[in-house]
């Protein structure tokens, strides 16, 4: 009798600590797994860049329509918004990327890409899901069937949208401007992963608060008088002068920026010159700027307008010689998760998966545009995080090599373990969305 009764107890409290929805999560995202991953090997083999992802686009509405929604496409370009209403409740925003990148893949993989493009600088390349967005698409598609499954666990409205221009951070801008906020239910809360390629496959990596950086590019136009190489003396040597604002740059971070604050300035091109005996009359830097707060972000912006002018003057240069200065628009802003909402996540995640499969990570210096939603209505919730890709055996031996040889994101060799990016963000995200609009 005490056996029996023992026996009953451990079965009851097995049934508190994993809830029967927790059980049709998992089922449900497992049995739909095999249809996915020919959607996520169909999405990898044919990519399409930033603002160009047509083909991309009618996929995931289709998927949609098919799953139930009610779908509305080309908002802000090539964006999609599928929206399924069940009842009055809170309104869950659920976003993927859409575009990949002008990289050539070297992944070995059967269903590699092969599609080819032209930049807008006019350099052909190949086009790789890099970023592997392909992996957001499929996670999104496996979760909208969830949802669509699952009505009877929730109440509210679903909107899932399918956002082009990730890598360049036009599409978030484009979809708002396009009015997603306006013709489409506004959400209360907003929800994003992004596959990572510097955590081991199927592990959950979330943080409050800043979460990616924002990005700024720079142009700098070192302007200067040229003249022959043999007779220095005669001219204001832009190439010089380029040097040396790049040295003073980096007395920004180094001195400028409070030390507990993070902040990166780097310049990752510098173009100047023809001939080995000519010295131009104008260089060109090329720069990328990170930081966390708009304070630090105008701080570093200011800063580099500064030294240009400093170091030109200092040269010599006359007064209608001086550096153009461009912040290209748009901007990536910083993308910071909700603190009560994503330990909210960081709870269930916790209960859900296990301790060893959910970390409390740092932020990276990376940029994702998912910070214009809640920024362009600081009401919504939103919580951006990580879902490990790398492959255990590759993790395993980068462990035993000190962490090296991994590739990273927008690497040509970037091949996740999709089948558990995919299953293991389908039953997060879902599982997120049934926790806010539960019954």
């Amino acid at each position: 009798m005490k056996t029996l009764l023992a026996a009953t107890a451990a079965t009851l409290a097995l049934a508190l600590a994993t809830p029967a929805a927790a059980d049709s999560v998992r089922d449900a995202t497992t049995r739909e797994l095999p249809s996915l991953m020919t959607l996520y090997r169909d999405l990898h083999a044919n990519p399409e860049v930033s603002l160009a992802e047509v083909k991309t686009a009618a996929k995931l509405a289709a998927e949609a329509r098919k799953a139930g929604y009610t779908v509305t496409e080309q908002v802000g370009g090539t964006g999609v918004v599928a929206v399924l209403k069940n009842g009055d409740g809170p309104v869950v925003m659920i976003r993927a990327d859409m575009d990949g990148l002008p990289v050539t893949e070297e992944t070995g993989l059967p269903f590699a890409s092969k599609v080819r493009t032209r930049t807008p600088e006019g350099v052909e390349s190949g086009v790789m899901h890099a970023c592997a967005h392909d992996t957001h698409m499929t996670a999104w598609v496996g979760t909208l069937r969830n949802l669509a499954a699952m009505k009877d666990q929730w109440r509210g409205t679903v909107v899932m949208i399918a956002q082009p221009a990730e890598e360049n951070s036009a599409g978030a801008l484009a979809m708002l401007k396009d009015g997603l906020y306006t013709r489409f239910p506004k959400p209360t809360h907003a929800i994003a992963f992004h596959n990572s390629a510097a955590l081991p496959a199927g592990t959950i990596g979330i943080r409050s608060g800043p979460t990616f950086a924002s990005v700024d590019s720079v142009d700098i136009v070192v302007k200067g008088v040229g003249g022959h190489g043999a007779y220095p003396a005669t001219t204001k040597d832009p190439i010089v002068l380029g040097a040396r604002i790049v040295s003073a740059l980096q007395t920004l971070v180094a001195r400028e920026i409070d030390p507990l604050d993070s902040a990166v300035v780097t310049v990752g091109s510098f173009q100047g010159g023809t001939r080995h005996n000519i010295i131009p009359d104008q260089a060109l830097l090329l720069l990328t700027v990170r930081a966390y707060t708009p304070e630090v972000r105008k701080q570093l912006l200011d800063g580099i307008a500064r030294i240009a002018k400093g170091e030109a003057i200092a040269a010599g240069v006359p007064e209608d010689r001086m550096p153009i200065v461009t912040v290209r628009e748009p901007f990536t802003p910083p993308a910071v998760s909700d603190p009560i909402f994503a330990g909210q996540l960081e709870t269930l995640f916790t209960a859900r998966f296990g301790e060893a499969r959910v970390q409390d990570i740092a932020p990276t210096m990376a940029g994702e545009d998912f910070g214009r939603y809640p920024i362009a209505d600081p009401s919504v919730k939103a919580v951006i995080y990580w879902v490990g890709g790398v492959p255990q055996d590759a993790w395993d031996k980068a462990q035993a090599n000190g962490g090296a040889g991994l590739p990273s994101l927008h690497s040509p060799k970037w091949a996740p373990d999709a089948e558990k990016v995919i299953g293991t963000a389908a039953e997060a995200m879902t599982a997120a969305a049934l926790d806010v609009m539960k019954r």
